[in-house]
């Protein structure tokens, strides 16, 4: 992995832990929402 790499995973780690831990509570567009901060970042990073 390029260290450039290191911080946009980190991120996109950090999105979908806050999506599973939203997914406790059952607030589901909040679990939509970090999805697809993560989706978004990993699109825009790995493209």
């Amino acid at each position: 992995m390029k260290h450039t790499y290191i911080f946009p995973s980190i991120l996109i780690a950090l999105d979908v832990l806050s999506a599973i831990a939203y997914g406790f509570s059952k607030d589901w567009r909040q679990v939509i929402y970090w999805f697809a901060a993560a989706t978004l970042s990993a699109c825009v990073t790995y493209k």
